[in-house]
Parts: structure tokens; sequence; C-alpha cells
């Protein structure tokens, strides 16, 4: 009898024991089964669509951010250089104020085209020479449009020959001669201040010993601009002046050199052989210096001053011509009879005392002034 319950509580032990081990199992195996989550398919195509819009917006952003920095357009370039024509043109216009007084008394409104007899007394009433009005003139129509006068004076400036300026040697020597009252003194200061905006260094040399006030003057510009000057006294050696400027610029390094002379009155022999001493000197100091000597002429005095212009390129041969004082003058017309006898070029015009009141000379903006006073716009 106690076997069988002994046996009994054995079976039921194991019944319960392998109870267990199923649950454990089951426990163990849920457990280890992975969890399943609901992962939503996308279609291949539309993945590929998606990438591709994305790449476009890419592509289309990079393209505008590389417009926003392109380079400047021709037509800004443009836009710019007819700015500085309209700037030339405007201090040709101030320059020349006086001139266009006298012309507006001949041709008091402007026209499409204008009689032979018109631009003839137009010419006259400019200053400009005869001879020089009949070379202009010669086989024009009765009606005269404003491309054939044009043409025509333009070409009064063809005989000057072009200079070149690049490649200039170092120190570049220029020396300033005329007779006194011309606006020397001035002009190099205004040349002196044209260098120093170029960012080109520039030395002056005080040669017009003759003047104490042309010194103390030239000095005082010096100081004003900040740049360096050679002088001496009064009445010591003009000569010494120049081949001592040049030794410093040399020493120096310095890229210009502007040589300042006394007025000299071709009827005065010891100051014209003076003058000749200064170029040989120059010469000494650095060969084949001085590389520009310009002539100061007073644009006041009109065709007066041809005969002072002629008689300084017979001493020592005039490389070119600055025009001082137009703005003071209703004879603008001379620059036409100066440039075309001499045979020389207008390298500047002068207006005015201030340091910036110096513009290089174009024969074309030039015309242009006078003609825009008397013509009506063209007209494709």
């Amino acid at each position: 009898m106690f076997s069988f319950f002994k046996k009994k509580k054995k079976e039921e032990e194991i019944v319960v024991e392998e109870a267990k081990q199923s649950e454990q199992q089951q426990t163990e195996q849920a457990q280890n089964e992975p969890v399943k989550e609901e992962i939503q398919e996308i279609p291949t195509q539309e993945i590929e669509e998606k990438i591709s819009n994305e790449e476009n917006e890419v592509e289309k952003s990079e393209v505008e951010n590389l417009n926003d920095v392109k380079e400047p357009e021709p037509k800004q370039e443009e836009s710019k250089k007819e700015e500085e024509k309209e700037e030339k043109k405007g201090f040709f216009a101030r320059a020349l104020e006086k001139t266009f007084g006298n012309i507006k008394t001949v041709i008091p409104t402007k026209k499409e085209k204008i009689s032979f007899d018109d631009i003839e007394e137009m010419l006259i009433e400019s200053d400009m020479e005869y001879e020089i009005i009949e070379k202009a003139m010669d086989g024009l129509p009765e009606m005269i449009t404003r491309k054939q006068l044009r043409h025509r004076l333009v070409m009064l400036f063809e005989h000057a020959p072009d200079v070149d300026l690049s490649n200039l040697p170092k120190p570049f020597v220029r020396l300033i001669i005329g007779v006194n009252g011309a606006g020397k003194t001035t002009t190099i200061a205004k040349l002196a201040n044209k260098s120093k905006k170029e960012n080109k260094s520039v030395i002056l040399g005080a040669g017009d010993t003759f003047r104490a006030a042309a010194i103390e003057q030239l000095s005082t510009w010096a100081d004003k601009l900040d740049v360096p000057i050679i002088k001496t006294k009064q009445g010591h050696d003009p000569s010494a002046v120049a081949y001592d400027t040049i030794s410093s610029a040399l020493a120096r390094n310095i890229d210009n050199v502007i040589i300042d002379t006394a007025g000299r009155l071709q009827t005065q022999q010891n100051l014209n052989n003076e003058l000749k001493k200064i170029v040989k000197v120059c010469n000494k100091a650095y060969e084949g210096s001085p590389h520009q000597k310009l002539l100061i002429l007073d644009g006041t005095q009109g065709n007066t001053a041809i005969a002072q212009a002629k008689a300084f390129n017979e001493i020592v041969g005039v490389d070119g011509i600055i025009v001082t004082k137009l703005d003071g003058t209703a004879k603008g017309g001379a620059l036409f009879s100066i440039s075309n006898q001499l045979e020389l070029p207008i390298f500047f015009v002068g207006i005015g005392e201030k340091q910036d009141d110096l513009m290089e000379f174009s024969p074309d903006e030039f015309v242009d002034s006078i003609l825009d006073e008397i013509y009506t716009e063209e007209t494709n």
C-alpha cells in the first residue's frame, strides 16, 4: 500500500517537472524568435523618381548660385567707358565755355545741316587761322553735315606724330619750357599730382633760378603734394639744379623727374643759350634725357603763341605742347592752328589753378565738344 502511494507521488512529480520544462522551453523559444516589424514597402520606381527630383533641385540651386557670382557683363564695361568719355567732354565744355559763347553768336540754334558760310564764320570767331580754315573747308558742299565737318576738323591734328608712352625709361625726365606767365609752375604741380595718382614717384627740380618767386612757388607746391624738390638760391646755375635732380632720382629709384626752367623770350640770346646748356647737362646726368621737352602755351594768346612755339622749337626741339588757361579765352579754335602748323602733339590742356585741373587732350573729344554745340544728334 505504501509502495502504491510512493509510486503515485513520483509520477505526479514527473508530470509537474515536465510541465515546467515545457513552459521554460516555450519562454526560451519566444525570447529567441525575432520581433517582426511592419515594414511598408516602397516601389523601386517611386524611390528612383524621388532621388532624381532631389538631384535636380540641388543642381538648380547650384546654377542659381553660379548666376549670382557671374562675371560683369560687357555692357557694364561699355557703360564705364561711356561715362569716362562724357566726363572728358564735360571737361572740354568747361574749358571752351567762352569759345562756345562766340560760336553761339553765329549759330544760335542746333541744326542737322549748316551752311558753308556759317561754318567758316564760326571757325574765324573761334580764332582758327584763315589758312587752316581754307584747308579744312576745301571741297565741302554748301550745306555741311556733322559727319563731313568732323572728318575735316579731326584731320587737322593728324600731322602731329603719335607718341609711344609705354615702356618709359626710369627715371622719365621731362623739361618744362615756356615764357613767364604761361603757367609753367602750376602745370608742373598738376603733372606731379597726376604721377602720384598713377602710383608713380616723382621729384621736382626748381630750375627757374632767374626768379626767386618761381623757386618759392614750386617749393610750396612740393610741400602741398608731399613730393621731394631740388632747389638752390636765386641766380645760381640752373644746369646744376637739373643735374642734381636727375642724380637724386637715379639714387632714390624715382619714376618721374620734372624740371622747371626760366621764362625765356626768344629775343634774349643769353637765356636761350642757357636752355641749350640745361639740355646737354641732363644728357650727361642720364644719357638720353630729357626724354620730353614740353612747351607751355598760354591759351589766352591764341594764334600769337605760335610764334613763341616756333622759336622754342628751333632752339631745343619741342616734343609736345600743354595749353593752359583755356577756360579764360574765347580762342579755343587756336588749338587747331597750333597743332597743325607746328606738327606737334598737344598732350594736355589746363583750366583753373587746382591740382586736378589738367586733362589729357583728345582731338576726337575736343572736336565732338564743339560740334555738340551746333549740330543736332545724328540719327541712323
